[in-house]
This record gives C-alpha cells, structure tokens and sequence, in this order.
C-alpha cells in the first residue's frame, strides 16, 4: 500500500507565500488554494516577477531560511515506517530541492522551472498534465493500493483517483465542496487517519 502525499501545505510551507512576505508583493500570495487552474496562477506570478525584476536567486534566498511544518518530519519518518511514500507536488526542483535534506530525501515528483541564464524564470515544464491524479492511476495499474493526501484544488484529482483520499488543513471552502473527504487538522489525525483508510482497504479486499 502507498501513501501519495502533497509538499507544501503538508509538510513544507507555501513558498511562494513566504517569498511573497519577504518582497512585500501581495498577489504573490495566491495560490491553489485560491485558483484551481494551474497554468493561469503560474503565468501570473512569472509575471509579477517580470515586472520586479525578481530571478530565481531571490526566491531561493528565501527558501534557504525554511523549515518544514512543526511536526511534519517526525510525521513523515512515521508515514515512511508504514507505507511506501511518494510525494506528488506542483513545486519545481529548482524550490523543493534544498529542503529536501531536512525531510531525509523523500522521493519527490514535481516540475521543472525555464531559467534564463541571467537567472530570469521565463516559464516551467511540467512533467505532464494533472500529473499527480496520472501518477497514482499509474500507481494502481502496478497493483498498488493508494491512499492520497493533500489540501488544495490540485490534490483533488488524485484524492478522488486514490483508493482513499485525506484533506490535511484545508480551507473551508474545500471542506464545503468536498465533504466526501475525511479532514485531519493536524499530525495526530492525519496519522490516525492513514491508519483508518489502511484498516477499510484491507477489509474490502
């Protein structure tokens, strides 16, 4: 059986929130949990970086005085202890890489940033469409149980792909459009609910 688990919100804290904070640039704020389409957010914040001159170094400074979420690296040790873990992000290498160390290097798919040689972010790669709802078909079609866990629009498609699907600390509006979706407001639940959704697979097979 194997956990497929968002990054940010769930273990990391949103980057572009925490580089929105360091520059001062409000829009930069947004994200998933405030626009479901993926393309229109990132065209927007490449953007605003465009017109603040604004490269990869300086949202990279930013993310070298990260930590993970209180609780999220015991949480994670635990989670690897009982499951096979993937993590299934729309961050990009070039943001999630140097925090990696401190999650002791968890497998991780997410997306490539273009980068300019002046350092520029001129655009992103995904690694495919929807790739976190096609990662955990393709999962299954290994004959892999899988229960998904998230807290934003993107993570929907695999929850509902996943044969069970969590909502870790998401925005009540998610609650509200999604209540097929047990909730977890902290480690402890969200534990106790891998170990629930684990318990209602076995018994159905």
């Amino acid at each position: 059986m194997l956990a497929c688990i968002d990054l940010e919100g769930v273990l990391l804290p949103e980057i572009w929130i925490k580089f929105a904070e360091k520059s001062g640039i409000e829009e930069l704020k947004l994200t998933t949990r405030d626009i479901p389409n993926y393309d229109v957010l990132m065209r927007g914040r490449i953007n605003i970086l465009k017109q603040h001159n604004l490269k990869l170094n300086d949202i990279q400074s930013v993310i070298a005085t990260l930590s993970p979420l209180e609780g999220a690296q015991e949480f994670l040790k635990w989670l690897k202890s009982e499951f096979e873990v993937i993590i299934l992000s729309d961050t990009f290498y070039q943001f999630a890489g140097p925090l990696m160390k401190q999650l002791d290097y968890p497998t991780l798919f997410c997306h490539n940033l273009i980068v300019k040689n002046n350092g520029e972010i001129s655009g992103y790669k995904l690694r495919q469409e929807d790739q976190k709802t096609k990662a955990v078909k393709a999962l299954q079609g290994l004959n892999l149980q899988v229960v998904s866990a998230g807290d934003s629009y993107n993570d929907i498609g695999m929850l509902r792909q996943a044969d069970a699907g969590i909502l870790f600390c998401p925005p009540d509006k998610l609650i509200t459009e999604f209540p097929q979706f047990p909730v977890a407001t902290d480690y402890i639940q969200f534990k106790e609910l891998f170990l629930k959704s684990r318990t209602n697979l076995k018994k159905a097979h």
